[in-house]
């Protein structure tokens, strides 16, 4: 396996590690016999209750253990396999010796279905599937499984016995080490900054959550009015959908800014549970349905969580999109003047959008949301641009170097075959936006869509985004999209 490869704690068994109150720390340094050099990816395991950990970059490892584990075991590509009795002590330091006349071994390539789990935090695993297409390493492709959606992820590359899955609409990237049907390895910046996620998948395994068989409560299948508390005690109002098939459940959540996409889980007893990953980071909801059939809950991620709670409603609604972004008073139009990656100044004013019917999107790469707008603007534009309609997309990204842009809007415009053009406003930051585009009134969103007339006048604004897992809610949008182009193309 690479260096940079780091292998963390990873429970196998189970939503939640040991107790504190039975468990304790060993931790030591990995070192190469023949070098004297620390060894990072080492696979450190423990016979007994079967936790596995890793060493990080420095050679160090830390490892959890219970009070009936007996060995250690430490183990790594090319080098001799070394167990150590487990006492008293809480620190080990190993030194590894090459294993005599070992050829690097050469993983099968790992074709079919996988089901991944990531450990957010120690108390918190989240699972999630994806599918390995292909005949072949240079031809494999990645698909993340999320309910009915199947995302189309990147490329696979095979080293020896590590495999790479890139991420390159969210800069990530899957790094394994393959153990037979099993991969070992995390979710990591391109880039390498930040902090890597530890996961785990196994070959064969169609399941998400691990189910017991409890039979659910009921079935929720319906609408919810949703609240989210936030940190600071604001309440974000949302709309649940929840589609429920014996334990299976199916769920989006409707926001003013936009929807949470594909959710997936089951519901065991009167515990849900709903996950999803299209390679950003994982997404995990985990609610109890009360007596009375309201929801508390909690989204939950590797830094904290955020609570929320459901009560049925059949008429659950969110405000009008289209009333919700603006533009200032004694403005009708909308200007800029922003860049292209080629440095080419592009206006609304320009002639090749004179007399036209324009569509203006304010975008990012980051953005989930934006990606399903993008698979609907780009073909879109491509079948409609003949009739005298336009569009611009305008990106906030992370960063504003060049390279950096190159490669994040090159990726973007090939993934969805844009034709429209694309052009850079600045950091991907709300008040930046408000800041570059001063006829705004309100920023709420990334997406936000602009149409805009034949002379130039703003005719509606829509604010966030409604896709694909929303069902009814996304063909609404589609027709109210192609309703206004019609009437602004009459005009």
């Amino acid at each position: 396996m690479k260096a940079q490869l780091l292998l963390s704690a990873i429970l196998l068994t189970g939503y939640v590690g040991f107790s504190q109150a039975s468990t304790r720390t060993i931790t030591g340094i990995v070192t190469s016999y023949d070098e004297s050099s620390p060894l990072e990816g080492v696979l450190v395991a423990v016979k007994g209750s079967n936790n596995q950990s890793g060493s990080q970059p420095d050679g160090i490892y830390y490892i959890s253990v219970h009070p009936d584990d007996s060995v250690l075991i430490f183990s790594y590509s090319d080098f001799e396999t070394q167990e150590i009795k487990i006492s008293g002590s809480n620190e080990y330091n190993i030194t590894l010796k090459r294993a005599a006349n070992q050829k690097k071994r050469i993983a099968p390539f790992p074709i079919g279905g996988w089901r991944g789990v990531f450990q957010l935090r120690k108390d918190l695993q989240v699972p999630f599937n994806f599918e390995i297409s292909g005949t072949a390493p240079n031809d494999a492709k990645v698909f993340l499984m999320n309910a009915e959606e199947k995302f189309f992820a990147g490329n696979v590359k095979q080293s020896g016995d590590s495999l790479f899955i890139p991420l390159d609409q969210f800069d990530n990237e899957l790094a394994f080490k393959i153990e037979g049907d099993k991969l070992y390895g995390v979710l990591r910046k391109q880039d390498k900054t930040g902090n890597p996620i530890p996961v785990f998948a196994e070959w064969g395994k169609a399941n998400r959550f691990d189910e017991t068989g409890e039979k659910p409560v009921g079935n929720i299948s319906g609408k919810f009015d949703v609240i989210f508390k936030g940190e600071n005690g604001s309440d974000t109002k949302t709309v649940g959908l929840i589609s429920q098939n014996g334990s299976k459940v199916r769920a989006v959540f409707l926001r003013t800014t936009g929807d949470s996409r594909f959710l997936e889980g089951i519901i065991e007893g009167n515990k849900l549970y709903l996950s999803s990953f299209i390679g950003s980071s994982p997404s995990y909801y985990q609610a109890t349905i009360n007596s009375d059939g309201t929801i508390t809950g909690e989204t939950m991620g590797a830094r904290g969580g955020q609570p929320f709670t459901g009560i049925r409603n059949e008429k659950a609604s969110l405000p009008d999109p289209y009333t919700l972004t603006n533009l200032k008073p004694g403005y009708t139009s909308f200007d800029f003047s922003f860049p292209n990656l080629e440095g080419k100044t592009i206006s609304p004013k320009d002639e090749k959008y004179r007399n036209k019917v324009l569509i203006v999107t304010i975008t990012g790469t980051w953005c989930p949301n934006c990606l399903d707008e993008a698979a609907f603007l780009a073909p879109w534009y491509k079948k409609n641009k003949q009739r005298g309609v336009e569009a611009i997309a305008i990106h906030y990204e992370r960063q504003l170097d060049s390279t950096y842009l190159k490669k994040v809007l090159t990726r973007f415009k090939d993934r969805f075959g844009i034709e429209y053009d694309e052009v850079i406003g600045g950091v991907a930051d709300k008040k930046q936006v408000a800041a570059s585009l001063p006829s705004l009134n309100t920023f709420l969103a990334f997406p936000t869509i602009l149409f805009i007339d034949k002379k130039g006048i703003v005719s509606k604004i829509y604010t966030g985004y409604t896709g694909p897992a929303t069902g009814k809610y996304y063909e609404q949008f589609v027709k109210e999209f192609n309703d206004e182009v019609d009437h602004l193309l009459k005009k």
